[in-house]
């Protein structure tokens, strides 16, 4: 009988890319997902990618009536937790909303996986947990200090899994401390298309690239980087998904909480990214600069060592294949027409 991988925000943008691998792995795939950043089409588009179906309910993540009715009909195996709000920005407008879905959502679903047994779980968390002071590159035993409130609640939930896990040794728990996915699934059938207004980079790219929306915004020219322009760890989704799979085959083999940094390694800037876009799909994005962003930094990358040594992961693809991917997914989903949009 498959393995049962509960996955939360499993219809999202990087849920999504996770599915994909586990239902092509042939394991069996439940996805709660409320919808509210994604499109309730994903289930057959993750069964035209591999052949099969995940099972999918719509349902919050704080809904604990809801999450026992899942959990005690598939009794998973593996829950790998997506679920949650991610804007930088918005978190710092509207912070109780971001401390009661991330950190309230999150002890929900453990209290409920506590009552039936279930004990290892893969939780996304975030680079933002690091000190913005922090030398580079991240390792995993660089200094915490999260400067704004989404990466407090991603930092608060990481000491809650240590915690659980230090008074319930059987518990075994990944964090994986996510840096810039971008990118797309190579069959254009799954990708990032926000809802509203674009908080990240690629989706804003890609539509000024199509003639959607106004020049693309740079945000800060004059930084102490090779062109002024910010840099950070971008990776393609495809090999974020990937390191997933290798967390939960970590988890098969090791007991207690394990922490890892999911990035290239590799630092690339604001310009390199648009330039690594116009060489890999031959359109050149406009752009207009602008004064930096207060709290932005001008350089944020990871060291992958410890993945790469434990896990066996490596990011593998390049830049120009994150921006062919994303380009490829905006035409095939229609967003040059329509730039408003489902996956988060």
């Amino acid at each position: 009988m498959s393995e049962c991988f509960l996955v939360t925000g499993g219809t999202g943008y990087i849920g999504s890319h996770v599915c994909a691998l586990l239902l092509a792995a042939g394991r069996d795939v439940v996805i709660l997902d409320d919808l509210s950043n994604s499109s309730a089409d994903v289930p057959e588009r993750l069964e035209s990618i591999s052949g099969r179906k995940p099972l999918f309910y719509c349902g919050d993540v704080r809904d604990a009536a809801r999450l026992a009715e899942i959990v005690s009909a598939h009794k998973p195996e593996y829950v790998l937790h997506f679920a949650g709000l991610k804007a930088v920005g918005e978190s710092g407008r509207n912070p109780l909303a971001y401390y009661d879905v991330n950190v309230g959502g999150t002890i929900t679903l453990l209290r409920v996986l506590q009552r039936y047994g279930i004990r290892r779980f893969v939780f996304s968390s975030s680079a933002t947990v690091y000190a913005p002071d922090a030398v580079m590159p991240l390792t995993e035993e660089s200094p915490l200090g999260p400067y704004n409130p989404y990466g407090r609640t991603k930092y608060t939930v990481e000491r809650v899994l240590l915690d659980l896990a230090a008074g319930d040794p059987s518990w075994r728990v990944a964090l994986l401390r996510y840096f810039n996915p971008v990118g797309a699934h190579a069959s254009g059938l799954l990708g990032e298309k926000p809802q509203g207004e674009p908080n990240n980079l690629m989706p804003r790219l890609c539509a000024a690239a199509a003639g959607a929306t106004p020049p693309l915004t740079v945000f800060g020219t004059d930084y102490p980087t090779r062109d002024g322009s910010g840099v950070r760890d971008y990776l393609h989704v495809t090999d974020l998904a990937l390191g997933h799979l290798r967390a939960v085959e970590r988890l098969e083999q090791a007991a207690g909480v394990h922490t890892y940094n999911l990035g290239t390694g590799t630092g690339l800037s604001v310009l390199e990214l648009i330039a690594a876009f116009q060489a890999a799909v031959g359109i050149a994005a406009p752009w207009t600069a602008c004064p930096r962003r207060a709290g932005d930094l001008a350089e944020y990358y990871s060291s992958p060592a410890k993945a790469e040594r434990e896990l066996g992961w490596k990011a593998e693809k390049t830049a120009e294949d994150m921006c062919r991917d994303a380009w490829a997914f905006y035409l095939k989903a229609g967003c040059a027409r329509n730039p408003d949009g489902e996956s988060k």
